[in-house]
């Protein structure tokens, strides 16, 4: 990073970056200055080759993110609200659906509202024994604005992505792994070295494969029609490059690839 975040803690070890929202004191609650550093943060790490994977998480053993800040809310006309989504989704949001290296939430408390909607923009989701994940937008007479309408229903189903966007009730840890919320539960202590083990994994096949995979993924579910076309022109892409070399000599002889 050329400068030091203000409202993150950032790291980089071992090929990850570990982005850590650090506003404690506000439940590390969203707000646009949050969502802009975010967004330069992401920017400068997809073009950092040395960076392979993402860990996001919250600072605190209370919040990976509470929410947005809704004091922010109480001066806006409905053109700024819209504003608000629409840069959101697409600089943080979508960045972090769509980015080309693998992205994991650790989640180690409340995730609600923008808390959860950040959670199910990335690719992967660890949480805590103690978090809590919801989207109470109703109860403030508003919905989620940054995608929460779309990515849960893809995750948990219709039904119960309308139960819990039309109740507003937070559901626990065991809850969201049941549904498919999350991808595994762990303790408190074991959360970061559970994502870490993951993309250790991850880091020992092919990055361009990954990237490619991850794209065509997003394909089916945003563009059904396309998703087919985008995996057969990815599937054939790969045969022309280094990586596929590489992969099939050392299956034939029997070693480890070294991408």
């Amino acid at each position: 990073m050329k400068k030091t975040p203000t409202y993150f803690l950032f790291d980089i070890k071992n090929n990850t970056a570990y982005i850590t929202v650090n506003r404690p004191d506000k439940l590390n609650a969203l707000n646009t200055l949050v969502l802009k550093e975010l967004s330069e943060i992401l920017i400068t790490l997809e073009a950092n080759e040395d960076v392979r994977g993402i860990i996001l998480t919250g600072a605190g053993d209370k919040a990976f993110v509470a929410g947005a800040d809704i004091k922010e809310f109480q001066e806006f006309s409905s053109d700024e609200a819209w504003q608000l989504s629409k840069s959101g989704q697409e600089e943080v949001m979508d960045n972090l659906y769509t980015f080309p290296k693998p992205v994991i939430a650790a989640i180690n408390g409340f995730a609600l509202g923008g808390g959860l909607e950040l959670a199910m923009a990335c690719h992967i989701r660890v949480a805590s024994e103690e978090a809590k994940m919801g989207l109470p937008e109703v109860s403030l007479g508003i919905i989620p604005g940054y995608g929460g309408t779309q990515r849960l229903p893809q995750l948990v189903g219709r039904g119960k992505a309308l139960e819990m966007i039309m109740t507003g009730d937070p559901i626990d840890a065991r809850d969201a792994l049941q549904w498919g919320l999350v991808n595994y539960v762990v303790s408190q202590k074991e959360l970061i070295s559970t994502c870490e083990r993951l993309l250790e994994r991850i880091y020992q096949r092919s990055n361009m494969a990954i990237s490619a995979a991850i794209r065509a993924v997003n394909i089916g579910l945003m563009e059904p029609e396309k998703g087919y076309e985008e995996e057969m022109d990815a599937f054939a892409n790969a045969f022309d490059t280094p990586d596929f070399q590489e992969g099939v000599a050392a299956f034939l002889e029997k070693r480890k690839p070294n991408f």
